[in-house]
C-alpha cells in the first residue's frame, strides 16, 4: 500500500493537532485526580453477577447494549427539571460523576440545577473552576440553603442525591417539605464504607423512589448492612455500570495521539521507552493501596533479582494522585518508603490532575489495588481497558465486575496478604510481552463491548423511566 501524498498526509496532521496541543498542554496540568470510581457493568468473575441478579424484586439489572447511532436515549428528559444535589464540589469521582450526568441531560434540553450541599469557607479554586463549567453548559448553580434551593427540589420532576452524604440536606433545608419530594428521589450511591450507614444519613432511604448504585458488589452490601445495622429495607436497587467518555475514547483510539503523550509523559519522569512502567492512579489515601503496591513492587524486584534468568528491562512505577501540599501522613509515609528502599530513581510521583488520558497513554500495566471491600466500581479500570492495558486488580468489589481474571488481567487478594501474590503477576506481566498485549486487546474489546458512553445511557435512561413513572403515580395519589 502507498503512502499518503504529502498533501494529505500534512492534511490528516492538521486536524490532530488541536486534539494534540490540548492533550499535551494537560500533562503539566496541576489540579484533582479524577477519580471516577463508580460507573458500572456486571459480568464475570463467576457466581457473583448471576447470584445478585436472581433477586428480581429488589434488584433491577440494567443491561441495554444498544448501538451509537440511534437516537438519545435520554431524549424523553427534554425539559423536565432535574435537581442534582452533590455533597461537595471537587475532582473526586462522585461529584465528577454527577456533574458528567448533568451534562449528558444538558444534551438533550433537559433543565438542570446543581446544589452543593458543603462549601469549605475559604475561596476554592476548584470549586469556582467547576461551577464556571457547569454555568458555561447552562447548568444552573443555586445556594444549597436558599429558598430558590427548596422551591426547585418542591417543582422539579426528578431529584438526584449524589452519595449518602447528601441525605444531610434533606432534614437541614427541605424540613416540612421531605414527604413531597422523597418520591421523585433517586439516591445515587458510591460508598463501599461502614462509616456510612448512620440513621441521620440514610433515614428516608427506603421511602425515596429508587437507588442507583454502581455494582452489584456495593448494592449487595448495602442490601444487608442497611438491614442488618439500622432495620431498614432498601427501595428499588438499580445497578447501573458506568461507561467511558467519547472524549477519552477518542483518545485511546488515535495511536498517533497517544505515542506523543506517552513520549512526554515518560521524558518528564525519565522513563525510556523500552522500561515497563506500572500505575495506580487514585486519589492517594490508605484504601487505594498506594502503600501495599509499592510493598509488591519492592518485593518483585527482589524476585526478579534472585531469579537470575529472568531478563527484564528496567521496571519503574508511578503513582498518579499525589498531593504533598496536603502533607497527610499517609503520603509522607510512601515517600519514606520509597526512600527507605533507595527506590528513588524508579519510583515516581505525580501531582493530582484533571486529565489521567497522559498516564494511562505512558503506562503499560494499571495497579487498581484498592483494599477492604474494594472499588464501588472503579472507572479508572475500564479507562485503562479502553487504553489496551491489562489490570492487576483486587478480587474485591466492583473490580471483580469489570476484569476477567487471567484475561483481561491479573486479580489478587486485598491485605498484606496480596502483597506477594501482586509481586508475582507484576513479575508475570513484566516478563511478558505476549500476555501484556493479549490482555490489554481481550480488556479492549470487552469495553467496546460493554463500557461506553453509550452503554451507559442506556442504562442511566431506563432506571429514569421508572422513577418518573414513579414521581407520577405518587403525584396522582395525592392530589
Amino acid at each position: 500500500m502507498g503512502k499518503p501524498s504529502t498533501s494529505v498526509w500534512v492534511t490528516m496532521q492538521k486536524k490532530r493537532w488541536p486534539l494534540m496541543i490540548l492533550l499535551v498542554l494537560s500533562v503539566s496540568t496541576v489540579g484533582m485526580i479524577l477519580v471516577r470510581s463508580a460507573f458500572d457493568s456486571c459480568s464475570v468473575s463467576g457466581k457473583r453477577c448471576g447470584r445478585f441478579v436472581a433477586e428480581k424484586e429488589e434488584v433491577s439489572d440494567v443491561k441495554i447494549r444498544s448501538g451509537s447511532g440511534l437516537p438519545n436515549p435520554l431524549g424523553f428528559m427534554k425539559s423536565k427539571l432535574v435537581l442534582l444535589v452533590s455533597h461537595e464540589l471537587s475532582l473526586s469521582g462522585g461529584p465528577l460523576l454527577l456533574m458528567e450526568l448533568a451534562f449528558l441531560l444538558r444534551g438533550v434540553d433537559a433543565e438542570v440545577a446543581w446544589i452543593t450541599n458543603q462549601k469549605p469557607v475559604k475561596a476554592d479554586e476548584v470549586i469556582k473552576v467547576l461551577e464556571h463549567k457547569m454555568l458555561d453548559r447552562r447548568v444552573q448553580v443555586i445556594s444549597a440553603k436558599s429558598q430558590k434551593a427548596i422551591d426547585t427540589a418542591v417543582k422539579a420532576d426528578l431529584v438526584v442525591l449524589n452519595t449518602a452524604v447528601a441525605g444531610k440536606w434533606l432534614d437541614a433545608v427541605l424540613k416540612d417539605n421531605v414527604p413531597k419530594v422523597l418520591p421523585k428521589i433517586l439516591w445515587w450511591i458510591h460508598e463501599m464504607r461502614g462509616h456510612y450507614f448512620k440513621p441521620d444519613l440514610v433515614k428516608h432511604l427506603p421511602f425515596v423512589a429508587g437507588a442507583m448504585i454502581d455494582s452489584h458488589a456495593t448494592a449487595e452490601y448495602w442490601k444487608n448492612r442497611t438491614h442488618d445495622r439500622l432495620g431498614i429495607k432498601m427501595p428499588k436497587t438499580y445497578v447501573v455500570h458506568l461507561g467511558n467518555s467519547k472524549e477519552l475514547m477518542e483518545v485511546a483510539e488515535d495511536s498517533f495521539a497517544k505515542r506523543v503523550l506517552r513520549e512526554q509523559v515518560r521524558e518528564s519522569l525519565g522513563v525510556q521507552d523500552e522500561d515497563i512502567l506500572f500505575g495506580i492512579i487514585n486519589s492517594v489515601s490508605r484504601g487505594k493501596g498506594q502503600d501495599l503496591f509499592l510493598r509488591a513492587f519492592h518485593e518483585s524486584l527482589k524476585i526478579i533479582k534472585e531469579a537470575k534468568k529472568l531478563q527484564v528491562p528496567t521496571m519503574h512505577a508511578v503513582v498518579v494522585g499525589s498531593d504533598m501540599s496536603a502533607q497527610t501522613k499517609f503520603e509522607t509515609e510512601l515517600r519514606n518508603f520509597v526512600q527507605e528502599k533507595k527506590l528513588q530513581r524508579i519510583v515516581h510521583f505525580v501531582n493530582k490532575t484533571m486529565n489521567v488520558a497522559p498516564y494511562l497513554a505512558a503506562i503499560d500495566v494499571l495497579v487498581q489495588n484498592s483494599q477492604a471491600r474494594g472499588e464501588c466500581f472503579g472507572r479508572i479500570t475500564i479507562e485503562a481497558m479502553a487504553f489496551k492495558l491489562p489490570v492487576l486488580g483486587t478480587a474485591a468489589g466492583g473490580t471483580m465486575e469489570i476484569v476477567v481474571n487471567r484475561t483481561t488481567g491479573l486479580l489478587h487478594n486485598t491485605g498484606k496478604n496480596g502483597v506477594l501474590p501482586l509481586a508475582e503477576n507484576i513479575v508475570k506481566l513484566a516478563t511478558n510481552t505476549e500476555m501484556r498485549t493479549t490482555m490489554g486487546k481481550k480488556g479492549y474489546e470487552r469495553v467496546k463491548e460493554m463500557f461506553l458512553e453509550h452503554h451507559m445511557s442506556h442504562r442511566i435512561a431506563s432506571v429514569l423511566r421508572e422513577v418518573l413513572q414513579h414521581a407520577k403515580i405518587h403525584s396522582r395519589t395525592t392530589t
